[in-house]
């Protein structure tokens, strides 16, 4: 199964796809300095395979290494992820 993660700023999105389906994705809005994270989505057939939260984990991942944004999870999957990965709170908008 090949996996290819795509930022897709065009769309303002993270998509993952798995042999070229689209399998999951993540949305989101950029503001002055911060960047909300709006929905996340994983094809329902798809579902029980940790895809969301491999999308989020590549999401955050480029957030950090490629910007300096704050991060605001206004996705409640979002939002879990962080709680699960306290150690990435640092990302997280006050």
């Amino acid at each position: 199964m090949a996996r290819e993660f795509l930022h897709e700023t065009e769309r303002n999105r993270y998509s993952l796809r798995v042999d070229g389906a689209m399998v999951s994705a993540v949305d989101y809005v950029v503001n002055e300095g911060s960047i909300s994270f709006t929905h996340t989505f994983t094809d329902p057939k798809q579902r029980g395979h940790g895809y969301a939260g491999e999308i989020v984990a590549f999401a955050i991942d480029d957030v950090e290494s490629t910007t300096d944004y704050r991060v605001v999870p206004m996705c409640w999957y979002v939002g879990d992820w962080f709680e699960k990965h306290p150690e990435r709170a640092g990302l997280l908008s006050r």
